[in-house]
């Protein structure tokens, strides 16, 4: 009955697609890239404008309905879909605006990094954002957002400029450090629990749109010897550099000699761009280490952020886990190398990246983000298998747990980027955020979502009992929804 008392208010909102409609199924897969996600909405919404999607949030609310909200749909956790839910659908709001003279971005809640990249590069210019390019743009910011260029430019959210959000009580809300201070930061690390984000926009930088890449492969059985020093050098590269260290199975490709494909390993992956002479300079040192594979080549920066699309295909079964390091000692470098051969299934891989330049020069305080900025690592694990392989995913699933159990004693606050976690709990929540910032995150979700209406995420619990209402000079800037 709920369902049938929103519908025609829903239908203001956008197409509707119930269980009963064709293209209902359909739908719902191509909203979620994890295929281990079966949960089942009562109702997808696609919405057009900011208008449209607070009417949905206000039809479900009427109603007695939970919510959900699909960006880009790329998360591990299926955050996107509940069962018996309205999922609100951001798909069909994915326009991408740059203005080069400003170096601003304006991106659509449903965008992913693809149309954001391909429409930047043609100016030289970019904004750091994730390692697969269908990521959506929205839940990857408002989460954090970390990517190639995270040393020059640090997070994705570090160069949010302003955004629109529609609230749970159905306000469309221009949030920016000159209209809501508060919100803004809160945005910028936790901005999944205070409403719908249907627009963004970005500060942009100049980056050349041809990238150079080194890649490196150590067979598990030889990496021990090598990474210590590789990891320091990683460390003494210059803020222009961006990395990533991969424990992987040496994919198929025809860079990688037969003999080694299938290995497991750790692969090293250095970018730069513009000076070619620059990038020699920064993987010289890792030559001669005693790699298996040694790679170079120029790319397109587009191609770059593509370049593990093939290995994250959509419609994979994926479990995450992911913890942040303080360091690492060679006893967890020894962790890590005795859980990467562990894999089962040659798609699932752990990946870390370097916390360094622009990252760790943010001061901890200026946005909401929830991992320590003087952290060196952001360690993820994910186990990854085609849909049919179920067996197979459930013995990876393990793996990446029990990863996660070896490597939680070297990360003393337990703190994890909340990207990196399918199934994140409070404590888990509290750990990454830190005390301080938990108390200032669920005061302001006491003003802005006290019924918690926004949960499917890395939930902050509003503060116990709403404050005080502001007066109205302090009332938040919003627009009649109609």
């Amino acid at each position: 009955m709920a369902l049938e008392t929103a519908i025609p208010e829903l239908r203001r909102a956008g197409e509707v697609l119930t269980p009963a409609d064709d293209g209902f199924e359909e739908a719902r897969a191509a909203a979620i890239w994890n295929a281990d996600i079966r949960r089942q909405p009562a109702a997808i919404v696609r919405p057009t404008t900011a208008e449209e999607v607070a009417r949905a949030v206000l039809a479900a609310r009427s109603a007695g309905m939970d919510l959900t909200v699909r960006g880009g749909g790329h998360s591990g956790a299926g955050n996107a879909v509940a069962e018996g839910a309205v999922m609100i659908d951001l798909s069909r709001m994915n326009e991408v605006r740059v203005d080069p003279a400003t170096r601003r971005a304006t991106v659509g809640g449903g965008a992913t990094w693809a149309a954001l990249d391909a429409a930047t590069a043609p100016h030289g210019l970019a904004v750091v954002g994730g390692t697969v390019s269908h990521t959506g743009v929205a839940g990857l910011t408002l989460s954090g957002g970390m990517g190639w260029l995270l040393s020059q430019q640090g997070l994705s959210c570090d160069n949010l400029v302003s955004a629109t959000l529609v609230t749970a009580d159905g306000r469309v809300v221009a949030v920016s450090a000159e209209t809501e201070p508060d919100l803004f930061w809160a945005l910028r690390g936790a901005g999944t629990n205070f409403g719908v984000v249907t627009e963004l926009v970005f500060e942009l930088h100049e980056v050349d749109p041809m990238a150079h890449v080194g890649f490196f492969f150590w067979r598990a059985e030889d990496a021990a010897a090598a990474l210590p020093g590789v990891f320091d050098h990683l460390f003494s590269l210059p803020d222009s550099i961006g990395e990533a260290v991969v424990g992987m199975c040496a994919p198929p490709l025809p860079f990688i000699p037969p003999e080694h494909q299938g290995a497991p390993g750790v692969a090293v992956v250095v970018a730069g761009w513009g000076d070619a002479a620059a990038h020699a300079a920064a993987i010289a040192p890792l030559r001669g280490r005693g790699a298996a594979v040694e790679f170079a080549m120029p790319i397109p920066y587009v191609a770059l952020q593509q370049m593990l699309d093939e290995g994250n295909p959509w419609g994979v079964r994926a479990y995450d886990k992911g913890i942040t390091l303080d360091d690492l000692s060679d006893e967890a470098i020894a962790a890590y190398l005795e859980w990467v051969p562990r894999i089962t299934c040659p798609m699932s891989y752990a990946p870390m990246f370097p916390l360094r330049g622009r990252y760790r020069q943010m001061p901890e305080e200026a946005t909401a983000f929830g991992s320590p900025r003087s952290a060196k690592w952001a360690l993820s694990i994910i186990a990854m298998t085609p849909v049919e392989a179920e067996d197979a995913f459930a013995a990876d699933r393990q793996w990446a747990r029990g990863f996660w159990d070896a490597m939680r004693p070297f990360a003393p606050s337990g703190a994890t980027y909340v990207n990196f976690e399918a199934d994140v709990d409070e404590s888990r929540v509290r750990d990454s955020y830190g005390e301080a910032k938990y108390r200032r995150l669920a005061a302001l979700k006491a003003i802005w979502d006290p019924d918690n209406v926004f949960h499917h995420n890395a939930n902050i619990t509003p503060a116990a009992g709403i404050p005080e209402p502001r007066a109205a000079s302090e009332a938040p800037q919003s627009q009649p929804t109609g």
